[in-house]
């Protein structure tokens, strides 16, 4: 925590030594990408992509669960996107999934989340497409590649994303992170279930 609070009180004077481009800030936002992915600590965008601030727009849950879509009920994770897509305009959506997912693991496996409700309930929202881990990897990568697109699908279920891909000016994408090696797979849909990640 000590590095963390040293950093924050230092911050300002980098804003200083850039103060033109952080002052660009004030003006608004304007990324071009939604970037959904998992809350876990070792899945950073920014440093995945390279991307500055205000190039991405954020959407972190636990699993990079996309919520289904629900007029009646609607939950932040469903804000979120709608106002980067309606609002911001982003051109591009990402959900990013990545190895050695808690969350996916304690889907497959049928982890018992008896001590953490708020956790299971949350999964419980992804249980009725996960797949059984029988043969997976200790990476859990063709689960968590299963997982990344049928978050995917619920989102072209929005809607507003719907309308927004059909007329062209959205495109949604699914990608696979490693952790271990920094390597990023997106998904393919035209190829065969076997290479449907292939290397970006």
């Amino acid at each position: 925590m000590k590095s963390l609070v040293d950093n924050a009180r230092s911050f300002a004077t980098h804003v200083a030594e850039r103060a033109d481009t952080f002052r660009a800030f004030a003006e608004g936002q304007a990324p071009e990408v939604l970037f959904i992915t998992c809350s876990d600590s070792r899945v950073v965008p920014s440093l995945i992509t390279g991307a500055k601030p205000g190039e991405l727009f954020e959407l972190r849950t636990a699993g990079n669960i996309v919520p289904e879509y629900s007029s009646d009920h609607p939950t932040g994770e469903t804000a979120t996107i709608e106002y980067a897509v309606r609002v911001l305009g982003v051109r591009d959506v990402i959900v990013c999934g990545h190895s050695h997912c808690g969350a996916v693991s304690a889907l497959v496996r049928g982890d018992d989340l008896s001590g953490a409700p708020a956790v299971r309930g949350w999964l419980e929202r992804a249980a009725p497409r996960a797949e059984p881990a029988a043969a997976d990897s200790p990476d859990l990568a063709d689960a968590v590649q299963r997982h990344a697109v049928a978050q995917l699908e619920r989102l072209l279920a929005h809607p507003f994303i719907a309308e927004r891909v059909e007329e062209g000016s959205l495109s949604v994408h699914a990608w696979y992170y490693e952790v271990h090696t920094g390597a990023v797979k997106v998904h393919r849909a035209d190829a065969s279930e076997h290479e449907w990640f292939r290397p970006l």
